[in-house]
């Protein structure tokens, strides 16, 4: 009973926090609700007994991703009404978009009635002697070794792509050179001048 009333508030939270996501005025609040959202899906993976999942949710997407874009709204000073503008024209392919999704959706759940064995293969209990995070260890490195191998060169390259992009030399931009600093002597620097009283330099 409670594990029940406990899908339905964090279902119910999750799912006005993500109907506030797209129709707050304030972008800043935008990312708040985005953040409850993200809290309350992780709730519900610790009802399903994906606590591993429930983990990374709130330490990768609340830690890094929610506040990364929170940051980034508040420091760019964007024209969010002159965005707003432009929105009758997006309407469509945005509409195209949603009629995508709910047709997945309908996919989806009519396969539950075309497999109905596939309810109980999802509810078979978990082996007691292994935890969740033990046993997506044990696939993601030995079945799946390669392919994860494989995605964590995909991510160092975007990372070093991501850095030569930004650090790539431009005209009219001065950078730090730490040698010149730390060679840089005193006398170089400062000049002591005698300044008499009632006169500037």
């Amino acid at each position: 009973m409670i594990q029940a009333l406990a899908f339905y508030m964090f279902a119910f939270i999750t799912v006005a926090a993500g109907v506030l996501v797209i129709s707050a005025r304030n972008p800043v609040h935008s990312v708040l609700f985005l953040i409850l959202a993200f809290f309350n899906s992780a709730g519900l993976f610790v009802l399903l007994g994906a606590e591993f999942l429930a983990m990374i949710l709130v330490v990768v997407y609340v830690g890094a991703v929610a506040v990364l874009f929170m940051f980034v709204v508040m420091m760019l000073d964007i024209n969010f009404v002159e965005l707003r503008q432009g929105f009758l024209q997006y309407l469509p392919i945005g509409a195209l978009i949603g009629l995508v999704l709910l047709v997945e959706l309908a996919v989806v759940l009519g396969g539950w009635h075309m497999a109905p064995e596939a309810a109980q293969t999802l509810g078979a209990p978990a082996p007691e002697a292994t935890t969740n995070p033990h046993a997506l260890g044990e696939i993601m490195y030995t079945k799946y070794i390669y392919l994860f191998e494989a995605a964590g060169m995909i991510l160092l390259v975007a990372m070093i792509g991501a850095i030569v992009l930004t650090h790539r030399k431009r005209s009219g931009v001065k950078k730090q050179v730490i040698g010149d600093q730390l060679a840089r002597r005193a006398e170089d620097a400062v000049e002591v001048r005698k300044v008499e009283t009632g006169k500037g330099i």
